[in-house]
């Protein structure tokens, strides 16, 4: 197929996917909010406020994106046309790659459409831990954390590491980065679980096969007044003194947070920081989302148990393998998609695990 066929074609049936995202219902519904948030009485429930104003963000924020979508797709056609019209062939090259880059931007938003869960346009922390294997499995835990890094960067996300263990040799004992943008949270939320690598050990000395394990939690940044309260009385604050890297200030000075959640166990240390009040505010940060994310479990396998389904423990599941040797091959083990394209899925072009799985579980609601 030549340029100009395949651009005609393009401009054809881009509008059908922007026509199932009705842009001037959304338009309504953004004119409703912005009267509701002028009104006197607008905060005097301050969680169904911090509710209303964080949907008008998003949906002025879908808006921006589609116009923007069909403004390009516009000055396209109005570009090729004339090209063609006029025979000016040095322009092709130009109008192939807008075009490319176009129709890779209509299907991520298009994907975006079938995100459809209370929290799936949220930020996401992504936290990892290293779990059997020694210092392969610390490495396994580093080459993760680069490989979302390396992810959110792609998809023009802004990533920022909240806390981090290095391991004694190499790699991370565990990290925790916040990963920001739209639909950070719904996209990522199919990586919690257990990750397995099998590869030739660096780090042995006979070159021996080696098995290692890293658990992968993805929880939803939680906003701190319209999601999860809790009593002060119910946190226990332990300042001590930061291990690994950072200088004479992180071994002089306990700057380093521990915080532990009274009513569920639930424990978060932080010592990136040199500051123990921002270390503390991070550690509240990521205790939020946890105690968020617990609430959804929690809904979750009340869903399934009125539905008569047995409820797996899927925190501890293996979720994915990524073999490097005696072949290359990542499988996913709920969806059973694979690829044998290692270096480039490690190298953060993780989108189409991601969309499987997405995949699956819109087929399998459908079904149930």
């Amino acid at each position: 197929m030549n340029y100009s066929t395949r651009q005609r074609q393009w401009c054809a049936e881009s509008p059908r996917s922007w026509g199932v995202f009705d842009l001037p219902r959304l338009e309504k519904r953004v004119s409703e909010l912005e009267q509701a948030c002028s009104q006197p009485n607008f905060w005097a429930d301050q969680r169904n406020a911090q509710k209303q104003l964080r949907e008008l963000s998003n949906l002025k924020s879908r808006l921006n994106e589609w116009r923007d979508m069909e403004s390009r797709a516009a000055n396209l056609a109005e570009m090729a046309e004339l090209s063609l019209a006029e025979s000016e062939d040095s322009l092709q090259a130009s109008l192939q790659a807008e075009l490319d880059a176009l129709t890779v931007r209509l299907k991520q938003l298009d994907f975006g459409l079938k995100l459809s869960g209370e929290y799936d346009d949220r930020n996401a922390i992504v936290a990892l831990k290293a779990g059997a294997g020694g210092v392969d499995a610390q490495d396994w835990t580093g080459m993760l954390l680069r490989m979302y890094l390396r992810w959110a960067e792609l998809r023009g996300f802004k990533a920022t590491i909240l806390d981090s263990t290095p391991g004694e040799e190499a790699g991370m004992k565990s990290a925790a980065v916040r990963i920001e943008g739209r639909y950070a949270y719904g996209l990522l939320r199919s990586e919690r679980g257990v990750h397995r690598l099998v590869r030739l050990s660096p780090f042995d000395g006979d070159h021996l096969r080696h098995t290692s394990f890293a658990l992968v939690e993805v929880l939803p940044e939680s906003d701190p007044v319209a999601d999860i309260t809790f009593s002060p009385d119910d946190i226990k604050v332990e300042a001590f003194r930061a291990g690994g890297h950072g200088g004479q200030n992180v071994q002089k000075v306990s700057s380093a947070v521990r915080l532990t959640h009274v009513p569920t166990g639930i424990v978060v240390a932080v010592q990136n920081e040199r500051s123990q009040t921002q270390n503390k505010e991070i550690a509240l940060s990521i205790l939020r989302s946890r105690l968020l994310e617990m609430e959804l479990r929690r809904r979750e396998e009340e869903r399934l148990k009125l539905r008569g389904e047995h409820v797996s423990p899927e925190w501890g599941r293996q979720v994915r393998s990524y073999v490097l040797h005696p072949y290359q091959m990542i499988k996913d083990h709920r969806t059973d998609f694979e690829t044998a394209d290692v270096e480039k899925v490690l190298d953060g072009h993780i989108d189409p695990l991601l969309e499987s799985y997405l995949l699956s579980t819109i087929s399998a609601a459908a079904a149930g």
